[in-house]
């Protein structure tokens, strides 16, 4: 029995929880779910999105299932996503984007996994101002511990899967400092790994030749703030948010998300595709070894994306999350 930590999330979050949760259970997954709370309805029934309840169970059992949580935009209270990331140091965000069948996108054959550093870069939010409504500053941080962290398990995964590249993705030749120490330590690292290409790209040329030709890239790692933007770009290049998955991944916990948002727009009708959580879901399931059990959903996931009649609107089916769900649990 695996006791894992689960927070539903905003929105959608209760939706694609009870799809996926139902889909593992079907499945046989052995799994005690302690169940948890955070983000803006956390907020507004304990005036706290982050409690101390759902931290403590994190630090008890060092993994999660996370839904999506809605962070205000502009004003607020700041990213709970964020603070768990820093809080349980998770190093390592980790983003797989690849062409699932019978899913119409602008690429084939794309299967490229993204490793976004977690912890710091502009994300730390150290933001004052210097004059108030006219002059704000941020402050990115960038050490080479955190760098070196992410950049081997990159490589790492490589090594474990059989990729037999890494581009590490920077803005080096304008941040010298920052950039330049996070390409520095991509240098050294890759002396330790001969048998796996090393390539490094400055971003903005990363982010056109991802759209050209995404094929050439097998394993990307990238700091913070990057690797968000580039993420999406990924999943952008398979069909969207809602059919990638993601992990955070520390030395000692980890916690598996749904990386879209919580779609409040459509919450509660019954449309919300529970595809990308379900692969997070699946990274977990990996996590814990159970990779025949992981591997026996993807397919039974990969069956039903044929049947448009029970695909959400989204994948261009007229389905819907309770008629995805079913129909997942039937092709098991």
């Amino acid at each position: 029995m695996h006791d894992i930590v689960l927070i539903p999330g905003d929105g959608i979050g209760p939706e694609i929880t009870e799809s996926v949760t139902t889909i593992l259970d079907k499945a046989g997954a052995d799994i005690n779910w302690i169940r948890c709370t955070a983000g803006l309805n956390a907020q507004e029934e304990l005036g706290n999105p982050l409690p101390d309840e759902t931290i403590d169970a994190i630090e008890k059992y060092r993994i999660a299932l996370k839904g999506p949580l809605t962070t205000p935009v502009g004003a607020g209270f700041r990213s709970v996503n964020v603070a768990m990331r820093k809080k349980f140091d998770l190093h390592s965000n980790i983003r797989p984007a690849k062409t699932l069948p019978h899913i119409h996108s602008r690429y084939e054959d794309v299967d490229l996994v993204m490793f976004r550093e977690n912890t710091e870069g502009l994300y730390i939010g150290k933001e004052k101002w210097v004059k108030e409504d006219s002059h704000a500053e941020s402050i990115a941080v960038v050490t080479r511990d955190a760098s070196e962290k992410v950049i081997r398990s990159a490589f790492e995964y490589a090594k474990k899967k059989n990729r037999n590249k890494v581009t590490l993705v920077h803005k080096a030749n304008i941040l010298k400092y920052t950039c330049g120490l996070f390409m520095e330590v991509g240098e050294e690292v890759a002396q330790d790994y001969p048998d796996i290409e090393y390539e490094d790209l400055i971003v903005d040329n990363m982010a056109m030749q991802m759209v050209l030709n995404p094929k050439q890239f097998d394993v990307i790692v990238t700091t913070n703030l990057f690797g968000d933007i580039l993420s999406d770009l990924s999943s952008g290049l398979v069909g969207g948010l809602g059919l990638t998955g993601a992990a955070n991944i520390g030395d000692d916990a980890a916690i598996f998300e749904a990386v879209h948002g919580s779609a409040p727009d459509i919450a509660g009708q019954n449309i919300a595709n529970p595809v990308a959580f379900l692969l997070s879901a699946l990274m977990l399931l990996e996590h814990l070894d159970e990779n025949n059990l992981a591997d026996r959903i993807r397919q039974a996931v990969y069956y039903t994306l044929e049947n448009k009649s029970v695909c959400t609107p989204d994948i261009d089916g007229s389905g819907s999350t309770t008629k995805f769900t079913e129909a997942v649990c039937s092709n098991l």
